[in-house]
């Protein structure tokens, strides 16, 4: 267990954490967010020891142990297998375990040949693969991940979440893909305004509660504004009367005691839309029988696909890394030349291509309004700022010379010139990498806005489900087009990696002896089902109880406020002392109504949880 006490950490003026407290109990998995450039990466510097804060306490138990994947490359042995093997811990018995290493570098995307070669000779995102496995293997007693899926396909990305869940120690987790969080965290935690705030349960739970106590906030806050003002328009009106000087010195004081509510501060998101040009024709794009390797003498990393692109298709290519994705995008706009078959466009094609390696073309001497303004000149300055702050680049930020900014602000760089010139196609190749949660969900709703054609590469399943019509697979050694959706893929098809695991696994099966019949089977289930409701049922009601005590209660404190501001104004002493009172009790009492309701809450989860594992496990019984 980690506690973390009053914890404040500033960069100059700038405040990160203001006396922030948490606790990691035994177990958690913990899914960390906020925004980008609010101090989720800094919050792991800490923990790990790479930072210090400026005050406060992290409390870290004795032999406990802190396993973070490093960016520092840095290899001692001479093959894949025997680096990894470093990760594994030391037994008193000796054993071998490592069939565990390869189970873990297999998952991770390595081959068998992968396994003898040395670990330099590795692009860069398997060399952070390869730290990746080392700290999954060591099993430390805190797993700290930060945007571990960045340099996965989208396999890789599958065989991580099952190991996830399956991790019995604690973990926390950051990751722009809210869909891998959730399946694999019980936990979030989320950095807002300088603050942190832990809940039990998915993101959506959390974000929804920031929500809600803004938006209480900000009434509470027009509200005091408005007793404010009457309160100062009294002292004004009577100040100078000497029969109400009591009665304004007394209203003085009670302003001056009370706190001001100061206005929230406006959360920027992106918030843009894809500038669509006209297209009347049906087909955008056209390619028959395309074939094309990088290796004249070696197998073709794409060979005989053909495939249309309507004006409203939304295509995504997905596969492992290394298999064509990239290429296949090259070639369908133009940029490479096929060996093969044609590549036709329509003469109204319009296309915006976002790029893996247009960042590298970004002029570092640029400014981002400069950067803007390149794509379309006589495009005039004005447009190009609107452009910049609908990129969350306003004011002075869009004077930033592009050498100065980070990863994710280039990326916004290059989606602001994407929307400089009309277009009716859209190429991205993983163009999330780079973004926060929120702005990927605005990312995904101007892509459904969008009344043009998208092609996507990405390993991230929440935009597959989100955007993709259709799909382009790279699995194996070949490539096709499926005609449906990507949930429409797993089910009817499925990764031949997995379908093979899947596979084995049976063949490994002994003869199962003979059980209990289809017709027991379905009683168990409607046996579940009945527990289920006997058990859910009552927490849901008590939940729902609490939760209309609760509304009952602040309703309640909300006019006893109202009256005991009245009793101000006329000074009734004995009043002030009962209300006072009326609303202290209040307030403890709905605190505890809200633990309450926090430890019903999660219990509730925990048990359907429970009781959908036990209904999936029979519904298996059923089918097999």
């Amino acid at each position: 267990m980690i506690q973390v006490n009053d914890l404040t950490k500033t960069y100059g003026e700038q405040v990160i954490f203001d006396r922030i407290s948490f606790t990691v109990h035994q177990g958690e998995r913990i899914g960390l967010v906020g925004r980008n450039g609010q101090g989720k990466t800094t919050l792991f510097r800490l923990l790990h020891k790479e930072e210090h804060p400026d005050s406060g306490v992290i409390r870290i138990p004795n032999c406990y142990t802190i396993g973070h994947l490093s960016q520092h490359i840095r290899f001692s042995e001479d093959t894949v297998l025997k680096e990894a093997c470093l990760g594994l811990r030391p037994h008193d018995d000796g054993r071998d375990e490592t069939y565990k290493v390869e189970t873990v570098l297999q998952g991770l995307g390595f081959s068998q040949e992968d396994f003898l070669r040395e670990p330099g000779q590795l692009s860069g995102g398997f060399q952070v693969r390869l730290n990746l496995a080392k700290v999954l293997l060591n099993e430390p007693n805190l797993l700290l991940l930060d945007e571990p899926t960045n340099y996965l396909d989208i396999l890789s990305v599958r065989w991580l979440i099952q190991f996830l869940r399956s991790w019995k120690n604690e973990m926390i987790l950051i990751t722009h893909d809210r869909d891998f969080m959730d399946s694999v965290t019980t936990h979030t935690m989320g950095i807002h305004r300088n603050t942190i705030r832990k809940i039990s349960g998915p993101t959506h739970k959390l974000y929804d509660q920031i929500l809600l106590e803004e938006e209480v906030y900000e009434k509470t806050r027009i509200n005091d504004e408005k007793k404010r003002k009457d309160v100062e328009q009294f002292i004004n009106r009577f100040r100078a009367q000497a029969n109400k000087a009591r009665a304004v010195q007394s209203r003085i004081k009670a302003l001056g005691k009370k706190e001001r509510l100061e206005s929230l501060s406006e959360m920027k998101s992106l918030d843009f839309s894809f500038n669509p040009a006209p297209f009347t024709g049906k087909r955008l794009i056209g390619a028959e029988d395309l074939t094309f390797s990088f290796d004249p003498d070696g197998r073709p990393l794409i060979r005989g696909l053909s495939l249309t692109v309507g004006k409203r298709d939304r295509i995504a290519i997905v596969g492992k890394n290394g298999r064509g994705k990239t290429t296949l995008l090259n070639l369908l706009s133009g940029e490479l030349l096929p060996q093969q078959g044609k590549v036709s466009h329509h003469p109204g094609l319009s296309l915006a291509y976002f790029g893996q390696t247009n960042i590298d073309r970004l002029d570092p001497e640029k400014t981002v309004e400069g950067e803007i303004m390149s794509v379309h000149p006589e495009h005039n300055r004005g447009a190009a700022r609107n452009i910049c702050g609908a990129m969350m680049f306003e004011g002075d930020a869009a004077l930033k010379k592009i050498s100065l900014l980070s990863g994710g602000e280039k990326s916004r760089v290059l989606l602001g010139k994407l929307l400089v010139s009309p277009a009716n196609m859209l190429m991205l190749d993983e163009p999330t990498n780079h973004l926060d949660m929120e702005s990927i969900d605005s990312l995904i709703d101007a892509l459904d806005a969008f009344d043009g054609a998208v092609m996507i590469v990405t390993h991230s399943e929440l935009i597959l489900h989100a955007v993709a019509g259709r799909l382009i697979v790279f699995d194996g050694d070949e490539v096709s087009v499926f005609e449906g959706t990507y949930g429409d893929f797993l089910e009817r098809v499925g990764w031949q990696s997995e379908n093979s695991i899947k596979e084995n696994n049976r063949s490994d099966r002994p003869p199962r002896p003979a059980g209990p019949s289809k017709k027991d089977l379905r009683r168990l289930r409607a046996e579940i089902i009945s527990e289920r409701s006997r058990t859910i049922n009552p927490l849901q009601k008590r939940i729902a109880d609490i939760e209309e005590v609760i509304i009952g209660l602040e309703e309640k404190m909300n006019s006893d406020t109202q009256s005991l501001l009245d009793a101000s104004v006329k000074a009734d002493g004995a009043a002030i002392r009962v209300l006072s009172l009326a609303i202290h009790n209040t307030k403890v009492e709905i605190g505890a109504l809200f633990s309450e309701l926090e430890t019903l809450t999660s219990e509730l989860q925990e048990k359907s949880r429970a009781f959908e594992e036990m209904l999936n496990e029979s519904c298996q019984e059923t089918s097999s």
